[in-house]
């Protein structure tokens, strides 16, 4: 199938476009800035644009059978200035739909808009949380632009781990130097938990939703749940280090409370549904595998 990734330029996105390329589809890759050079992905062809400016239209859309959505905005995308509420609104309550609308417009087929756990695993959030409410409508928006011979289905993973081949990491490049001692932060963890999944594995759902997963259908996967010391334990292990992680109830620097939003202490627990994970056809028991990954790209000890 020919295949647009918008977002692919990024982590997520980028990892499923090198997977769907790997399995016979002609990927296109479309984002605000061109693929790093040093990633497979540069390889690929490139449409530039914003989808939050409206870029994609139907014309430019025409031609493309499926069309996979990775380029949700959070706090890291808003320009400096303008208000986050307000970008919220516009980004994921008015863009996105308007994107998958689009996509109908132009003849595509099938399109899986990839979001966030949060309002499926812990909706109690919703209420307190702006972003999260976000999400939910980015999430219930683009579904609603389905009709019959444009499937639109959402995915919404939780915490990500993974790497893609030559493409920087801002968070996983600094938990390999912390691991390995050159930051000088103590081996600690905040208490409470969440679910991880990794690349590969959402990689492989989001193919399978393309492949059979129920038009309108909000899947929520993910694969283990860790507290965030066992979590970080994985880093210091694949480092070679002999380091014990120690929970403490304070803020950790590398994951500030800001990053947790059912607040620390606290655990967002969930068993994805088997007869879902078999339909989309994600491994599980990942998560190790995925931080050994980490450590070959970016630590200086390699796993």
């Amino acid at each position: 199938m020919k295949l647009l990734v918008i977002g692919g330029t990024g982590a997520l996105g980028g990892h499923a476009a090198i997977h769907m390329a790997a399995k016979g589809h002609e990927v296109t890759v479309a984002g605000r800035n061109a693929p790093h050079p040093d990633t497979p992905i540069a390889a690929m062809p490139f449409l530039q644009g914003d989808y939050v400016a409206g870029d994609f239209t139907p014309d430019r859309l025409a031609g493309f059978d499926w069309v996979v959505f990775a380029a949700g905005n959070d706090p890291r995308h808003v320009p400096q200035g303008q208000d986050f509420e307000s970008f919220l609104i516009r980004a994921n309550h008015e863009a996105v739909p308007a994107l998958f609308a689009a996509c109908g417009k132009a003849g595509v087929s099938r399109a899986v808009q990839l979001g966030s756990f949060y309002p499926q695993a812990a909706p109690h959030l919703l209420a307190g949380n702006g972003y999260i409410r976000s999400r939910l409508a980015a999430c219930e928006g683009a579904r609603a632009q389905g009709r019959p011979g444009f499937d639109v289905i959402s995915i919404n993973a939780p915490f990500m781990v993974g790497t893609v081949p030559g493409l920087p990491s801002a968070i996983f490049e600094p938990y390999m130097q912390w691991a390995e001692g050159l930051i000088p932060i103590e081996a600690c963890a905040p208490p409470g938990g969440t679910n991880f999944m990794s690349y590969r594995s959402l990689s492989e759902a989001l193919e399978g939703a393309l492949l059979r997963g129920e038009p309108g259908k909000a899947y929520l996967v993910g694969d283990e749940n860790l507290s965030f010391r066992d979590y970080f334990q994985l880093f210091f292990d694949a480092a070679g280090k002999a380091v014990r992680v120690e929970e403490r109830d304070a803020e950790l620097p590398l994951l500030p409370d800001v990053a947790i939003p059912q607040g620390r202490g606290n655990w967002i627990r969930y068993e994805p549904d088997a007869g879902e994970t078999a339909l989309l056809g994600y491994r599980r028991n990942d998560i190790a595998a995925a931080v050994r990954e980490i450590a070959a790209q970016f630590g200086s000890v390699r796993a």
